[in-house]
């Protein structure tokens, strides 16, 4: 019997550690998160009547979540800066979903502004009585070289993704205590869990976030239905790169490039909804090679560095010769 059960052992084991390296190389995000999807519960039926509050909502990620909350019943609340492209987000929302247009309030914010953020929560609280999850998601990126970059570009990167994200959350928070539950989503980044080249004030400010939530949720214990969850999304589709700060504060992105390498917007958000809806508390979403990267640094930070040094200094010469960073990797640089 003893032996019947070893070679049952000597097949099973490896067989089972040959599945998972096979889930892990087609993966674009953490087990945890991946579980959920498979055996959680569904973003449609859990988030369905809900008021979510999305900033960033203009384009990108945050145009996205609009979309699919929508799609969902869920409740909206969209903000950016720009007012009427978040009234076009709101029209197709409602051309695409059952929502009424009562169910979907637009209001312009500025993170920067931080004196108006009392005034807004209690207008979204006065329109609907509540705010059952709020989601961080405003910001801008990077795209310069330390050696080269004012340090107005990194108090505007602190300012605007770091500040402006807690000056929010602060006000909305006690609303949350006070009702004994809620949820706190903010989207950081893979470069706030391991720095990138060309994005030291973007990484700066996106391990801040990571530090100043991962705090906060200890300080929270006494709230077991306050959900603080940080999504650490690698390269996706969306327009951050058009509005990234460079060496100087209104110097504009010289070149954008080709997006087609990224994780489409649709699917990184979609895996956001179901880390939300099955309370994950950290996401880690990317395609592959990017995931690796997530779990090297988290397992084995040693070689991660020497892996990292060898692919920043291509994506240093590829931004000095006049590539677009994103793609660096997946190019070639140009020689002279």
């Amino acid at each position: 019997m003893d032996c019947y059960l070893m070679c049952v052992l000597w097949y099973i084991l490896p067989l089972g550690l040959l599945i998972h390296l096979l889930c892990f190389i087609f993966a674009d995000a953490d087990f945890t998160l991946l579980r959920a999807s498979l055996m959680g519960h569904r973003p449609e039926s859990k988030l369905k009547g809900l008021v979510v509050w999305v900033t960033g909502a203009s384009s990108g990620i945050g145009e996205e979540l609009a979309y699919q909350l929508a799609k969902c019943g869920s409740r909206l609340i969209l903000s950016a800066r720009r007012n009427d492209e978040l009234n076009r987000v709101k029209q197709h929302c409602l051309e695409t979903s059952n929502l009424k247009d009562e169910d979907i309030l637009v209001l312009t914010l500025d993170l920067l502004e931080r004196t108006s953020h009392e005034e807004k929560t209690k207008a979204v609280i006065q329109h609907f009585g509540q705010i059952d999850i709020l989601i961080n998601n405003g910001g801008r990126s990077q795209r310069s070289l330390c050696l080269e970059t004012s340090v107005d570009v990194y108090q505007a990167l602190m300012e605007l993704n770091f500040l402006g994200t807690v000056s929010l959350t602060k006000q909305v928070l006690p609303h949350m205590t006070q009702r004994g539950r809620g949820s706190v989503v903010t989207v950081s980044s893979v470069v706030g869990l391991a720095g990138a080249p060309l994005a030291t004030g973007y990484s700066a400010s996106k391990h801040a976030l990571q530090g100043f939530f991962n705090s906060l949720r200890t300080e929270l214990t006494d709230f077991p239905k306050i959900l603080i969850s940080t999504v650490c999304p690698g390269p996706v589709q969306s327009q951050i790169v058009d509005n990234a700060f460079t060496e100087e504060l209104n110097k504009p992105v010289t070149t954008v490039g080709n997006q087609g390498h990224k994780m489409p917007t649709s699917r990184c958000v979609h895996l956001m909804l179901v880390g939300i809806a099955n309370g994950v508390k950290e996401m880690w979403i990317a395609q592959q090679p990017f995931l690796v990267f997530y779990y090297l640094w988290q397992y084995a930070p040693s070689f991660a560095w020497t892996v990292t040094d060898l692919l920043g200094r291509k994506r240093v010469q590829n931004f000095k010769a006049g590539l677009d960073a994103d793609s660096a990797y997946f190019s070639k640089p140009k020689t002279s």
